[in-house]
């Protein structure tokens, strides 16, 4: 897990999931679970204690390591998530036009951490059915991409994370990514998660390097060329 992620966060995502899930229907948070005794109405406490001992829960109530390949993958992707985060208000104090995109992003890398913390060994139909994960997502990436490239000039050397501020945080995103994907990759492989998982990481590292190069190139900002050092 990432470093600045609270064991006691990391203890709650079966919690958030389910109030992610609560509000796409519009229903009230925290319904239906009372985090208080008696009759104190104060607002519920992010700590929870139950990973005190270093374990944690899956979406399908399994009890699990912390340092389980299912809760490493977790970590990178909401690290992920917090790279593209902070690229994205680089973005917007330069008025880039695609700063809707990274939001529907982090969206996305939400449903991707369900499918994560349900291992399919252990699901049930109920959880399959609200954390499945399709392609859709993989396709709007290579739509945004391809877009992007036929404005783009032709790239010609290894080009180094630069070209500005929006650029190098895009690029700092993109090296998260794929340690996300890496991660991701054996649970993907033992059937434990949605396949179009891996292809939506994989895509969108290549999509945070298009998109790194495009605000590079409307900043008017110089990309660094590799040279071999002599």
């Amino acid at each position: 897990m990432a470093s600045f992620i609270k064991p006691s966060v990391l203890g709650g995502f079966v919690r958030i999931f389910k109030l992610i899930r609560q509000h796409r229907t519009e229903k009230p948070l925290c319904c239906g679970r009372s985090y208080s005794s008696g009759g104190d109405s104060r607002a519920p406490r992010i700590y929870t204690k139950t990973g005190d001992k270093g374990f944690s829960s899956t979406f399908t109530g399994e009890r699990r390591p912390k340092e389980d390949q299912i809760f490493q993958a977790l970590g990178n992707t909401d690290e992920l998530s917090s790279a593209i985060g902070l690229a994205r208000e680089f973005c917007l104090d330069k008025s880039h036009s695609f700063t809707y995109q990274l939001d529907k992003i982090q969206c996305i890398l939400q449903d991707v951490s369900s499918n994560i913390a349900t291992p399919l060994s252990s699901a049930r139909k109920s959880h399959i059915k609200k954390t499945k994960f399709t392609a859709l997502p993989v396709a709007d990436l290579e739509t945004w991409i391809d877009s992007f490239t036929e404005e783009l000039p032709p790239l010609t050397n290894f080009i180094l994370p630069s070209g500005g501020k929006s650029s190098a945080a895009l690029h700092l995103a993109r090296t998260v990514c794929r340690r996300a994907e890496r991660s991701v990759a054996p649970i993907v492989r033992s059937g434990e998660a949605d396949p179009d998982v891996a292809k939506f990481l994989n895509r969108l590292s290549d999509y945070l390097f298009t998109v790194a190069r495009y605000a590079a190139m409307k900043e008017g900002e110089e990309e660094k060329i590799y040279k071999r050092l002599e």
